[in-house]
Order: C-alpha cells, then sequence, then structure tokens
C-alpha cells in the first residue's frame, strides 16, 4: 500500500528516497538525540509517493517535462517565464483523494497533541537535497505561522510548486541532477516561538577556513528566515570544541552584529502570517543570546555531528514561551567538507582607496567592473566577470552569480544566501557593508579581497594580486621547528591548515588595534572622559558589562583563538610592545602618550609594565591571559616579554607577572623574553636566570646593533640581519640558551626574506624558525633540500 503521510519521529536516514534528506534527518534526530538532550520539534511529512502521484494526476508530469526539455538555463529571460507557468500548474491541481484524508487524519491528531493554539511551519525537503555533495541552499519555500489545515494544504502544493523555482531549475541543471529523479516532500513541524526571542545558524567547522575544532554560530531577533535570506547581519560566535568537551568556558570569539530587522508574527486574522518589523537600538548593541546558550547549542552541534559522523550545517531557534533551545534542521556541510588537501593563497601586492568594508567569504581575491543590480530586473546586465555589487541575494539570483568575479552585499552574514553560494561557486564575497550599492559606481573597476582576515575590502581599482596553489603533501622532516608568526586572530584557523609546530610570535598589538582600537587607559578611565570621546567609545563596548571588561574579553578572546587553533602545538604570546607613537593613534591615545623623539628606543616593552603610570593597563593584559590558560585551559599559550633593558628590569617584570597570577613554572608556564638588544645577547646566561628561553627579534637587534634607524629609508639600505655583527649577537644568544638546555627560536623578518639567514641559524643549533604564514612551505623545502646537499 502506498504511504502518503509519515511521522516525523517514525522516519530514519534511510527514508531519504521516501521523504527527502531535510525529513529524514529531523526523524533521526527525534529518534537518536533526543534522549541526549537534543531538542527537535515534531510533526509529519508526505512522501516522495504522495508527490509523484499528485503531479502524474491528467498528465502534469509529462507536461512539466516537455516544458523543460526546451529549456536552456542560460536564457535567464526564458527561464523566467518557464518556471512561473509550471508553478501555476501545480497550484491548480487538486490533490489525489487518498493524499487529503491522510494529512487531515494526520493534522487532527497532531491538533489533539499540542493543543489548537499551536502555529505550524511547512517546510520542503527534496529526495536530491542535503546529499553530501550538493546544497540547496534555502531553493524550496518555507512558510511559518501556518494556522488551520485549509492553510496548510495549501502551503503543501506551495511547497510543491517551488520544487520548479528558476533557481532550483538552474541548480539542478548545473549539478546534473535529472529533474524528474527529484521529488519533494512537505514537512509540517511545530513552530519555535523564536519571533519572541532568537534564532540562527550553526556550523560545526569554520565556514572559511574548515577549521574543524570549532563550532561557529550565528544569532539574530526573530524568526530566522531573516539570517538565512541574509537580510540582517547576525551576532557571530566561535566556540571551541575541546575546550567545550572538557567543561570549561569555550566561547572564543564574539561579533555584535547590526541585527537591524527581525521577523515576528503578523496580527492574527489576516492574510499576512509574518511581518518584518525594525529592532529597538539598545538591542541591536548587545548580544542576542548568552553565553550558556552559546556554550548549549555548541554541544547539540557537537553531538549531532558526532552522530552523522560529518561536519554539519544546522538551523536552531529559541522559544521565547519556554525559552528552551531547538534544532529546526541539520544537513550536511557541502562546501569545506569537500577541500582537499590544497593550500590556495592570494596576496594583494598593492592597495588603492577603500570604497566599502563587509564579512569576508573565503580567503580569495576577484576584480573586474562594477555592476551594481538594484533587482532582478536588471540582473541581466552581469556578465562574466564583473563584479556584483547589490543589497542582498535569494536563489533567483543563482543563474547570475556564478558569472561573477565577486559578489558584494549591503545585507547579510556568514551564513546568509550569498554566502553559502559563494562558497560553492568559489567566489570571493563580502556580505554585510551596509552601503556599497551606494559607495560603489557603476561599472567602476573595483577589486574585492577575502585575502585580509575576517574584514572584506572593496577597493577601488583592478589592484594587482598573487595566486598561489600549493600541494599539501607530507613535509620532509628538518632538524629545526617550523613555527609561524600570527598577529591576525582573524586569519588563524587558515593558518593553521598549512604544516606548522606552532606560533612563535602572536603579537598582541594586532588584537589591540583592531578588535579593541581604544586606548586601554580610556576605558579605566571612560567616567572622566569628554563628551565626544564618550560618544565614539560607546557604541564599541555596549554589549559588554563594563568598559574594562570589553578590553580584557576582547584581548583574551584573540588570544584564545590563536590558542586554539595551533593546539596543542605552542603559542608564544608576545604581550604588548606598542611604541608611544602608537598607542596615540588609538582612540583618546594622545591624552596619555608622552611625545617622543625616538619612540623606537623609548617607552616601551617590559619598562611599560614595571612602570607606575602603566600598571593597571598591564594587568588588564595579564588578567586576558589568565582567563585563557587558567579558565578555558588552553595551557599551550606561553608569555613572550619584549624590550627587556637591564637584568633589573628583567627581575622585575618576572615579579610583577607573578603578583599577577602568571607564575613561571606554575601549571607549566614558560616565560621567554625577547632576545633584542645587543644587552640580552652580550649577557644572555644572566638573562636566562629569569626565563625559559630566548625569541630572538631580528628586527630590533640588527637596528641596534648597526645603530640605524630601520624606518628611515635614508639609511634602509644598510639594514641587513646578516651583517657579521648582528650575526656575532645571535651567535651569542643561541650559545647561550643551547648551553642551558633552553628554547632559543627567531621570530624576526629575517628568516622570512632569507633563507640562507635560515639556513645559517639550523646550522647554529636553533631550535625553532617562526616564519611569516606565506613564506612557511618555500623555506621549509629549501632547508630540506640544504640539508640533502650536505649529506
Amino acid at each position: 500500500m502506498t504511504e502518503y503521510v509519515r511521522w516525523l519521529r517514525d522516519l530514519r536516514m534511510d527514508d531519504v528516497p521516501i521523504v527527502g534528506g531535510k525529513n529524514a534527518s529531523l526523524g533521526e534526530m527525534i529518534h537518536h538525540l533526543a534522549e541526549v538532550g537534543v531538542r527537535v520539534p515534531g510533526g509529519f511529512a508526505t512522501t516522495a509517493d504522495a508527490y509523484r502521484e499528485f503531479l502524474a494526476k491528467d498528465g502534469l508530469d509529462e507536461r512539466i517535462q516537455a516544458l523543460l526539455d526546451d529549456l536552456d538555463v542560460e536564457d535567464v529571460a526564458k527561464l523566467a517565464q518557464v518556471g512561473p507557468r509550471i508553478r501555476g500548474w501545480i497550484m491548480d491541481q487538486p490533490f489525489p483523494a487518498d493524499l487529503e484524508a491522510g494529512i487531515h487524519d494526520y493534522y487532527q491528531q497532531l491538533v489533539a497533541e499540542a493543543g489548537s493554539e499551536v502555529s505550524w511551519a511547512v517546510r520542503s525537503s527534496a529526495t536530491a537535497e542535503d546529499l553530501p555533495d550538493a546544497s540547496f541552499a534555502g531553493q524550496q519555500e518555507t512558510f511559518l505561522n501556518v494556522k488551520g489545515l485549509d492553510d496548510i494544504k495549501h502551503r503543501i502544493k506551495e511547497v510543491f510548486a517551488s520544487l520548479f523555482n528558476d533557481r532550483a531549475i538552474s541548480y539542478r541543471v548545473h549539478q546534473g541532477f535529472e529533474h524528474r529523479h527529484v521529488a519533494l516532500s512537505a514537512g509540517i513541524q511545530r513552530m519555535v516561538r523564536s519571533d519572541l526571542a532568537a534564532s540562527g545558524v550553526m556550523f560545526t567547522l569554520d565556514t572559511e577556513s574548515g577549521f574543524r575544532d570549532a563550532v561557529f554560530i550565528t544569532s539574530s531577533y526573530g524568526l530566522g528566515e531573516m539570517v538565512v535570506q541574509g537580510a540582517v547581519n547576525p551576532d557571530e560566535f566561535y566556540v571551541h570544541k575541546p575546550t567545550l568537551a572538557a567543561g570549561r568556558p569555550a566561547v572564543l570569539r564574539r561579533n555584535v552584529g547590526g541585527k537591524a530587522l527581525r521577523m515576528v508574527y503578523a496580527e492574527p486574522g489576516g492574510a499576512q502570517k509574518v511581518l518584518t518589523e525594525e529592532v529597538p537600538e539598545a538591542d541591536r548593541t548587545r548580544f542576542s543570546i548568552t553565553d550558556a546558550e552559546i556554550m548549549e547549542l555548541a554541544k547539540q552541534a557537537v553531538l549531532i555531528e558526532n552522530h552523522y559522523g560529518r561536519p554539519m550545517d544546522i538551523e536552531w531557534a529559541k522559544d521565547g514561551l519556554d525559552g528552551l533551545l531547538y534544532v529546526v534542521q541539520a544537513r550536511p556541510e557541502t562546501v569545506q567538507s569537500r577541500s582537499g588537501n590544497v593550500l590556495e593563497r592570494y596576496h594583494l601586492r598593492a592597495k588603492g582607496p577603500i570604497l566599502a568594508t563587509g564579512r569576508s567569504i573565503g580567503h580569495r581575491i576577484g576584480a573586474g567592473p562594477a555592476r551594481v543590480v538594484h533587482g532582478t530586473h536588471d540582473m541581466d546586465k552581469v556578465q562574466p566577470g564583473d563584479v556584483l555589487i547589490t543589497d542582498m541575494t535569494d536563489p533567483d539570483w543563482e543563474p547570475i552569480m556564478k558569472r561573477a568575479a565577486a559578489i558584494v552585499t549591503n545585507r547579510g552574514g556568514r551564513t546568509c544566501h550569498a554566502a553559502i553560494i559563494a562558497r560553492e561557486l568559489g567566489v570571493p564575497a563580502v556580505v554585510g557593508c551596509v552601503d556599497a550599492t551606494e559607495k560603489v559606481s557603476e561599472g567602476q573597476p573595483v577589486t574585492v579581497s577575502c585575502a585580509e582576515g575576517d574584514t572584506g575590502f572593496i577597493y577601488e581599482g583592478a589592484l594587482p594580486f598573487e595566486h598561489k596553489i600549493i600541494e599539501m603533501s607530507h613535509m620532509p622532516d628538518i632538524p629545526v621547528k617550523i613555527m609561524m608568526n600570527v598577529g591576525n586572530p582573524d586569519r588563524a584557523f587558515a593558518f593553521a591548515a598549512t604544516p606548522n609546530a606552532g606560533v612563535g610570535l602572536a603579537r598582541l598589538e594586532f588584537i589591540i588595534n583592531n578588535m579593541i582600537g581604544i586606548h586601554p587607559k580610556a576605558l579605566l578611565e571612560f567616567d572622566q572622559l569628554p563628551a565626544d570621546l564618550k560618544a565614539r567609545i560607546a557604541p564599541r563596548i555596549a554589549a559588554y558589562p563594563s568598559p574594562r571588561e570589553f578590553f580584557v574579553t576582547k584581548l583574551a578572546e584573540g588570544i584564545a583563538t590563536l590558542g586554539a587553533a595551533f593546539a596543542p602545538h605552542t603559542v608564544i604570546v608576545r604581550m604588548s610592545d606598542f611604541k608611544s607613537n602608537e598607542y596615540a593613534n588609538l582612540i583618546a591615545g594622545t591624552r596619555y602618550e608622552p611625545e617622543e623623539e625616538n619612540p623606537m628606543i623609548g617607552f616601551r616593552g617590559a619598562g611599560r609594565y614595571v612602570a607606575e603610570s602603566f600598571k593597571d593597563c598591564f594587568e588588564m593584559e595579564c588578567e586576558a591571559l589568565k582567563r585563557v590558560r587558567n579558565d578555558m585551559g588552553l595551557t599551550n599559550i606561553e608569555i613572550m616579554v619584549p624590550f627587556v633593558r637591564t637584568l633589573k628590569q628583567a627581575k622585575a617584570v618576572v615579579e610583577a607577572l607573578a603578583a599577577q597570577g602568571l607564575e613561571r613554572g606554575k601549571d607549566g608556564l614558560r616565560l621567554i623574553m625577547m632576545c633584542e638588544i645587543p644587552s640580552n645577547a652580550v649577557l644572555a646566561e644572566e638573562f636566562l636566570e629569569f626565563f625559559d628561553g630566548f625569541s630572538i627579534g631580528s628586527n630590533d637587534m640588527t637596528q641596534l646593533t648597526l645603530g640605524l634607524d630601520r624606518d628611515s629609508a635614508l639609511v634602509a639600505e644598510h639594514f641587513d640581519e646578516r651583517d657579521p655583527a648582528v650575526l656575532k649577537m645571535l651567535s651569542m644568544a643561541i650559545t647561550a640558551c643551547r648551553k642551558q638546555g633552553k628554547y632559543v627560536g627567531i621570530c624576526g623578518q629575517g628568516p622570512s626574506d632569507h633563507p640562507d639567514l635560515a639556513d645559517w641559524l639550523l646550522n647554529q643549533g636553533i631550535t625553532s624558525i617562526s616564519l611569516n604564514p606565506d613564506t612557511v612551505i618555500d623555506t621549509w623545502l629549501y632547508l630540506d633540500e640544504k640539508a640533502n646537499q650536505a649529506k
């Protein structure tokens, strides 16, 4: 006997041919994961047989196929005629009697179980959908706040018709799916009242790099369609899976999104079931969910991933009535999970004026003439190689998105439609720019760069860039550890995919400059600031309990991201080494910084930490480091102290760290000294009494040994780390460390620029060489070649 309707709770993944991937997955989770805490709302689904019988009635399927056989999907205008015609036929088709009866009976039982006040979501689930190598990215329709049997039946027909949306027809052709081999199931599921709370999407890996040890969560107010469609810029969170499993605080990153709009229920009785409204300003500047909820969502995501045995793309919703978190959809992640053992690196060789910025999708760069498209009516003007600039995209745009050299939208976050499709197409995209359609002119040559971290840039002009493809074969063994210099936490997950032995230099300056941007003293004295400075600072810190907490939390997030990305390898974090002129460039910086003739050798490094005027700022840095090591348990973080001029300073700074709870040797904490001043090399053995090793800073060591200003173009030609005097200093430091059996590495620019210097260091017996990420592979292979030649 043909089954037309099935309970979700009775479905398993084996039922994909019967009810499609989405509904089968819901049933699988209800059956297997409910008992371990994954909440999935119940309901029922129509079957693929029901759909086929519906289409077979009166030969509708044959009429549809005849139209599609004559269609060239590259002809966008023709496609726009055929799609609506087919959908009209479907809406006019009556249900077979047995299907109508089945929907009626199951609905009545649902109402009896749930109560008459409940509303429903009617969602599509295609039988070819959510297969491991395909992403249908919302191509079929979802209907929310559906009430009553008649409305449900009407929406089921609309779901059936949505299999012939223009974008769905086009996608099937490009993915090689036969139209007649794809069937549709309609899922009827109890609504989660996220219109009264929040909802979003989460992935069990980093969507940009494929990093597997993180859960990436987006969240915004109201019903989840706004996030999926890309109509809002949501909050974003990263959670570290191993830290979560250890039962420790595991939120690595938090970014406040704009959240300007939310979708809520419309007034009862009207034709409109949902509506979009503006979010109050006060709610936009705070996070839409709590840390406890972020952690609970991540736990549910990991349970789902472990059950399916692969990375997953999950939609979630918080019910504003019962306060609980629910999973409303789960499907395989389809882009990063296909990535092979190849590294792609893009590098911008020049920069121009910045026209707009947003969230970068992927790590690529694209350039071409800008096509500012205000709606589907003029999207035909986008030609191959153009840069598409628009407010937002939906699946109707897909036929032209694949032509674009890059995609830029005003709205959307990393899980919006434009982001999903851009990843699948391998096209760079920058989403959530707010005003790109105003700032970029039609036909203007532009370059879209996603190769600089979380922030994507739209530059004026067609700028030159490099593109390297690196085969990630097994790297040869060499007698030195190759580490990386990484300052930007945004790039940490991507850089961690490069073969490495950890991070030899993680600069706090990048985190303070880019993630905080405010002088630490100004945050400690926020109440005493003039009104104009308060007005500049207030929006940045609004989501945090206090200005001080903003600084400590953001700094801890940056450090934790670096530590998690490279765990279990060592990450050596250098405490802040801003010079006074650099601190002055931060918001309110000029209020607190002296004007020095030569900041390069002025108030910086360890001298600041032990100065009474900087003590409270130093304490905040220490607190951030303690949170990462002690609370989160990322003890692969080690501390490096820069610019230690004297033995007296060395003793004072080690004591100051211990007083703040960062005691050398406790919980395995190593303190490394930046060896970058001639006095450090001359008195190397004495300095090592206070530290567990040296990290050589070749830049400062070179300028101070040779007595030249490395910022001056007049003497730049004499700056060479390979000068015999500099090599003598390096040799003294390395010898002292080897004599005492302590760590010695180098993290200056020299080995990245000069592979022969790296070879000299290897022969001196250095423990590690820390390189810029783009030089790691080449230098590694160069050192292996030199080692083989020496045999």
